[in-house]
């Protein structure tokens, strides 16, 4: 069983902190970018259609804006995280399992791929 030392534990850690924060940055600015394209059209509806003045009253504008600012800022850090996962689990993987390049039809397939 191997022993697992504090540097390496303090490394995992310092490296999970800088991927939370890069997600959280992902998601800050999906989140910004959301707000702005949910509340012109919310905003100018409710200002120029007669069912939309009658019905969305201002905490139904909040909600509308809110909800799609509050999606996109989980998608977007979801997927960073996502990536970064997948690339450092690249990076630690072993080298005979790196070389995922197509090398063309001229290459022989392994045995168990053969027909």
């Amino acid at each position: 069983m191997a022993t697992v030392t504090r540097a390496h534990l303090e490394q995992r850690l310092a490296l999970a902190k800088r991927c939370s924060r890069e997600a959280n940055i992902a998601g800050v600015k999906a989140a910004a970018v959301a707000t702005i394209a949910s509340a012109v059209p919310t905003l100018a509806s409710v200002r120029m259609l007669p069912w939309a003045k009658a019905n969305i009253n201002p905490t139904g504008q909040a909600l509308i804006i809110c909800t799609a600012a509050g999606m996109a800022y989980f998608v977007a850090a979801d997927k960073k995280i996502l990536s970064l996962a997948r690339r450092h689990s690249f990076e630690n993987a072993p080298e005979h399992l790196k070389n995922t390049s197509f090398q063309g039809a001229g290459r022989p397939h392994p045995a168990f791929f053969r027909p």
